[in-house]
């Protein structure tokens, strides 16, 4: 949880109270639902009725969890994990426990079902403050922004969520199923949960843990036969995992040679001794003959012979 997203967490809050203060208090906020709700939006541009009834569903539970439940379970088998759809799962169990403890809690009716003109219609038994497809909107889709791997697919799909969440809350009200508040309410509702994601992350991890190590457990009981012998050991520091040699055969680590048997081209047995690789037997008269003793400088037409130095006391040379 960065700064940032700690401020923007108290300050959503904090809408959110100020909004659910208003409609407790009957006040602008309310007279302004009801001014909407006389204009009534779907009268007033009666041709894209039709399709709004069909981009309403971008924020209906159902078809929306399970579209995104399969993209995120397609990223789930290319990683190996299932972070994805346990994000995705969490999210919507704190949507469904927050915003549904707020619908029934505060029981506002709709302006299909409004009984007094002016009237907040709250503790009525209604279930749509805050508007439900509005959250729903924000969390769905926003949880795919949550999950991008790189800042640009981040802010992309930051900003479709935002998009989609504004137009299926606008839709709500066209339609006369929301007053304009459910849907203020809704969307700090939905970026609530979203912004407390990385409190729950931990939680997440543990599930996670468990899940896989049970997933292990069963794939090891219907395929035994996955893990066959013991598993490679790691290669020594500074050993590479194999070479080729020049004849072209490729030794692995554990036969590569090692000190004096290097040199020699020799490599070891699996008992750990030195194994030097067969060569070529020769002949005596094949092989090659032996260098005489003397020097092995070889001679030199310009070189004179060395003369031993005379004697001082006789004159002669050594052998004199």
């Amino acid at each position: 949880m960065t700064p940032t997203r700690l401020w923007l967490f108290w300050g959503t809050l904090a809408v959110y109270l100020v909004i659910v203060a208003g409609v407790l208090a009957s006040t602008w906020l309310v007279t302004f639902d009801w001014q909407v709700m006389f204009f009534r939006p779907y009268k007033q541009w009666p041709s894209i009725h039709a399709f709004l009834d069909y981009f309403v569903v971008l924020g209906q539970r159902g078809p929306t969890a399970v579209a995104v439940a399969a993209w995120l379970g397609w990223r789930c088998w290319r990683q190996r994990n299932l972070h994805p759809l346990l994000v995705l799962g969490a999210s919507l169990l704190l949507l469904n426990m927050t915003v549904g403890a707020a619908k029934l809690g505060m029981g506002r009716l709709g302006p299909h079902y409004a009984t007094a003109v002016g009237s907040n219609e709250m503790w009525l038994g209604g279930d749509i403050f805050p508007s439900g497809h509005t959250a729903n909107a924000v969390v769905t889709w926003g949880v795919l922004a949550y999950l991008a791997t790189t800042s640009l697919r981040r802010r992309t799909l930051s900003v479709i969520a935002a998009l989609g969440a504004l137009g299926v809350g606008m839709t709500t009200v066209y339609l006369g199923t929301h007053w304009v508040s459910d849907v203020l309410l809704g969307w700090a509702a939905g970026l609530l949960v979203l912004l407390a994601l990385p409190w729950i992350e931990p939680g997440i991890i543990w599930v996670e843990d468990r899940l896989m190590g049970i997933i292990l457990r069963l794939w090891l009981r219907l395929r035994p036969d996955s893990l066959r012998g013991p598993l490679p050991a790691a290669a020594p520091a500074g050993l590479s995992p194999q070479r080729v040699t020049p004849e072209g055969e490729v030794v692995r680590h554990d036969t590569v040679p090692t000190g004096p048997t290097a040199r020699s081209g020799a490599t070891r047995a699996p008992d750990g001794r030195p194994h030097h690789p067969a060569r070529p037997h020769i002949s005596r008269a094949e092989r090659a003959p032996v260098t005489p003793a003397g020097s092995r400088r070889p001679p030199h037409a310009d070189r004179l012979p060395r003369t031993p130095p005379l004697s001082p006391v006789t004159g002669r040379g050594p052998g004199g």
